[in-house]
């Protein structure tokens, strides 16, 4: 059987040795059949596998240029350590910032001296490095001016659940030219962590009138101190259940609440500039220096840095289970675990609801935390309370919407208590107690310093 014309056969199995010579004019390709391209798609085949091969080659050299710089890094490394060139300078730099330790202070164990590592073994000489580090870091770390029993306490303020607070003094000199000032002492178990995120923030908040100002701290040793400035009259909640009966009578209570409530509005609207979540405001922890003019927002306890976070907007709570106050707490807090600026807005309105109240706690017929949680979240708000002025229902109803979009921001409230002062027909100068000041003895206030001062030492002993 031979085979004719220009096909060229599909099998060699179908022919023989004698009728294999006419195959020498076929054109045989890899594929067979139907498989083969069309030979204008050649040049497109080659293209490709011409890319792909310069590809591979220009990784291939990238790789092999990687390689050698690392090797030569390597011995760079290897040379300056046999040179000794990192740790040179290294001795003099540890030595000019090692702190003076106080004499009561524990001493540390000092860290063996870093020896010269031989050339086959470099690993125990990085670990030594990095231990010099370690040691430049504790020396450019502050040491505690002052520990508990430089303190004297005169008159406890309140008890929180991580601290408590009192106006003292120290027993000897003064804190940065303070006789007087307010200290928190933290409870036993509270991290350190906490302490120092609270630090940060009062220190990021300072040079405001309305903010209690942080003057010094101690965070070395337990129990953690931070020394804030005086304030004369303790927590506004204390303030107005001791003067109710004073201020119930005064014709002018409308306009003093309203004066204070503007100076904390004012508070607050500096924390959201500073993109900083109270996250526990309440009537408790607003001190009072002089009633209504001179009104600061404290406790930094819960507080939160939104800069230091991925989101800046808002926050989910790490942990759902942490202790938090759920009579201040926004009704999505207790349905999404979710809390914003906006929650500090409805807390400001608890707070307004408290005032107006002479310090009731919110929700008073609810005794169980679920029943709180519960009233909340199916939306009952608090009583409109007896006597509270139509303007400042108005910003409490506002301070409660929900969904929590809808609620005003802390700008839009300090200019809304604007226009209630301007509209009151005294005309009242916020930041001048002259045409409201009453004679100071008038409203009780509590004693300052005691005759007989408690050493801290003797109220707490170690």
């Amino acid at each position: 059987m031979s085979n004719t014309g220009s096909e060229c056969p599909g099998e060699l199995s179908a022919f023989t040795r004698q009728d294999l010579h006419p195959l020498a004019h076929c054109d045989f390709h890899v594929c067979v059949g139907s498989d083969c391209p069309p030979a204008d798609q050649l040049p497109l085949v080659y293209a490709l596998s011409g890319v792909l091969s310069a590809t591979v080659l220009v990784f291939m050299l990238l790789g092999l240029m990687c390689l050698m710089k690392y090797r030569s890094l390597r011995l760079t490394i290897r040379d300056l350590r046999r040179s000794r060139f990192l740790l040179g300078g290294m001795p003099h730099l540890e030595a000019a910032t090692t702190p003076v330790r106080a004499p009561h202070e524990e001493q540390p164990q000092e860290e063996e001296e870093v020896d010269e590592p031989p050339a086959q073994a470099p690993q125990p000489q990085a670990t030594n490095v990095r231990l010099s580090s370690k040691r430049l870091w504790k020396g450019l770390q502050q040491d505690p001016r002052f520990t508990k029993a430089d303190l004297n306490l005169l008159q406890l303020i309140k008890a929180g659940k991580e601290g408590v607070f009192y106006q003292a003094r120290m027993n000897r000199g003064t804190c940065k030219g303070h006789n007087l000032f307010t200290c928190k002492i933290s409870k036993e178990g509270v991290r350190l962590k906490h302490v120092d995120m609270e630090v940060s923030i009062m220190k990021k908040l300072v040079h405001h009138k309305n903010i209690l100002q942080i003057l010094d701290w101690n965070t070395a040793v337990e129990p953690y101190i931070l020394i804030m400035e005086y304030v004369s009259c303790g927590t506004l909640r204390t303030f107005l259940q001791t003067n109710r009966g004073h201020l119930s009578a005064d014709p002018e209570l409308q306009s003093l609440l309203t004066i204070a409530s503007y100076h904390i509005a004012l508070a607050m609207q500096h924390l959201r500039s500073k993109m900083i979540m109270h996250c526990d405001l309440a009537l408790r922890n607003i001190m009072v220096n002089k009633f209504p003019w001179e009104v600061k927002v404290a406790e930094f306890g819960l507080a939160r840095d939104l800069t230091r976070m991925t989101s800046r907007r808002s926050s989910r709570w790490r942990n759902p289970r942490q202790r938090v106050p759920l009579r201040w707490y926004p009704p999505e807090y207790f349905k999404n675990n979710y809390y914003s600026f906006m929650g500090d807005v409805w807390a400001f309105g608890i707070v307004l609801w408290e005032m107006q109240t002479f310090g009731t706690l919110p929700y008073p017929n609810l005794e169980t935390s679920e029943d709180v949680i519960y009233h909340i979240c199916i939306g009952h708000k608090n009583a409109n309370p007896e006597g509270c002025r139509p303007e400042m229902l108005h910003i409490m109803r506002e301070c409660w919407q929900e969904p929590y979009t809808l609620r005003p921001s802390f700008s839009d409230i300090v200019c809304m208590l604007e226009n209630i002062m301007e509209d009151d027909a005294d005309y009242v100068d916020v930041d001048s107690p002259k045409h409201l000041v009453k004679e100071e003895a008038e409203y009780h206030e509590p004693k300052c310093i005691r005759e007989a001062s408690v050493n801290l030492e003797n109220r707490n002993p170690t």
